[in-house]
């Protein structure tokens, strides 16, 4: 659990990273090291050959004890073009390399330095390197690599102890400016997440942006605006449910008022009063209308509709019964009607569901041609390809005017005639949703109105009902 947090994860990062930092800067740590101790030896022979310089003759016990403290076996100093041997004691081997201090680069110095902790051996070295204080030209020392490398090693592992303990301290700072500056923050802005999504409604619930740093201002303010901007969409979700529901116990009361007028004007309607006359096809369309509306706002304001059960439906029946309703209702109006389906063609839908889409779109093509007061044609075609089948309803009425396009699939914005309550094209478009597909409006202009119904060939994701007749064979 811990390793899967945040501050978890920051921590072991940071000690891996100083871990690594310092193993890159521990080769060169090295590096110098040795140079300083190997410095360090030339100078205190070359101290200690000062004694020699003082008086020419020492006893052997004093060059013995010289050298010793110096930690070397001999000691050549170079004065005026001149190489001396200062000092000098038996040498247990032969002299296994020569490392020259006086221009040595960082690079060979790493090195000679990484060489002498992979070789255990203890070699015979000579060193070579500047006198101090203008003490001669050139000083050159023999000496044991062991000591060296013991010394190197020492110094190794407590650079890596202290890196260790590093790592760790400025883990712990880290992990706690975490927790203080990001962790707590974040799981506020979680814990409110947390609390709204319980009750949404609660405008107390909605985030307050407080952090003091700006990246996570800045998400608390974008929570904040898209919590009141859900809580809004909420409560106004809520009113038009209620409204919703008023309006359809209104209209289905409504309608059944209507329907009693409607009696009562088609009696009106016998009356040989030539007022009368003129007055009952205004009151009898304005009843209509208004009943057209209410059995409308009702259908729309369903839940849902119902899921289409989907069989093998023959285009051309669903499409001759909804052209034979559709030559009634328009009555005497010069409207001819025509239908170009293919033979045989079958299409995967809901019979019922497919009827009232061609119904709305003929009915609406219908309409439009009767506003215009002259003669109109209506078309409906259908074709199919390997990938769907395609229902076409075309009319040369006089074209949707600009608002109505803009607004063609919303419910309630009528913007193609007069009285219209702009719910058939949004039932239409929903209907044909279910069914996987898609209602387009392919043109339209002074010339006519062309929509298209695509319909998928391949539904997988819908259920298919076979009819009976199909099931029983």
């Amino acid at each position: 659990m811990f390793l899967n947090s945040l501050s978890g994860r920051f921590l072991m990062l940071t000690a891996a990273f100083v871990m690594l930092a310092e193993v890159l800067i521990f080769v060169p740590s090295v590096a110098r090291f040795r140079e300083d101790y190997l410095l360090s030896r030339l100078e205190r022979a070359q101290i200690a050959s000062l004694v020699l310089l003082a008086d020419d003759m020492i006893d052997a016990e004093l060059e013995q004890e010289l050298l010793l403290n110096a930690e070397v076996f001999n000691v050549v100093l170079r004065r005026d073009e001149a190489r001396e041997l200062m000092l000098s004691s038996p040498v247990p081997g032969p002299v296994a390399a020569s490392y020259d201090l006086r221009n040595a680069a960082g690079v060979t110095l790493m090195k000679d330095a990484v060489m002498r902790l992979l070789h255990p051996d203890n070699d015979v070295i000579r060193v070579i390197g500047n006198p101090v204080r203008e003490g001669g030209l050139v000083i050159e020392v023999t000496m044991e690599s062991a000591p060296l490398r013991m010394a190197m090693l020492d110094y190794g592992q407590r650079i890596l102890w202290l890196s260790a303990i590093i790592s760790v301290l400025t883990g712990l700072l880290l992990y706690l400016a975490v927790q203080v500056l990001m962790v707590r923050p974040i799981r506020k802005v979680v814990d409110n997440m947390a609390g709204y999504a319980q009750a949404p409604e609660d405008a107390r619930k909605i985030i307050a942006p407080a952090s003091g740093i700006t990246e996570l201002r800045e998400a608390e303010e974008a929570l904040h605006d898209l919590q009141e901007q859900l809580s809004q969409a909420l409560k106004q979700k809520e009113r038009l449910a209620a409204l919703g529901g008023a309006v359809a116990r209104i209209s289905h009361d409504l309608r059944n008022i209507l329907t009693t007028a409607q009696l009562f004007a088609d009696r009106v309607e016998m009356s040989e009063d030539p007022g009368v006359q003129r007055a009952v096809p205004k009151l009898m369309g304005s009843i209509n209308r208004a009943v057209n509306l209410c059995e409308s706002t009702l259908a729309f304001g369903r839940a849902e509709e119902p899921a289409p059960r989907l069989t093998r439906v023959p285009l051309a029946d669903v499409v001759g019964d909804v052209v034979d309703s559709e030559r009634l209702a328009a009555g005497e109006h010069d409207i001819s009607y025509g239908e170009d389906v293919p033979a045989g063609m079958l299409v995967r839908a809901d019979s019922e569901q497919l009827y009232r889409i061609l119904r709305n779109l003929v009915r609406n093509a219908r309409q439009a041609i009767q506003a215009t007061g002259k003669p109109g044609e209506i078309l409906v075609s259908g074709v199919e390809t390997h990938e769907e089948w395609t229902i076409r309803v075309t009319d040369t009425g006089p074209g949707l005017p600009k608002r109505a396009q803009d607004l063609l699939f919303q419910p309630f914005a009528a913007g193609g005639r007069k009285g219209g309550t702009g719910l058939g094209l949004a039932i239409a478009a929903e209907l044909v949703r279910g069914h996987g597909g898609r209602l387009e409006l392919e043109r339209t202009g002074p010339e006519g109105t062309v929509f298209a119904i695509h319909l998928p060939r391949g539904l997988e994701t819908l259920t298919e009902t076979l009819p009976q007749e199909e099931a029983a064979q």
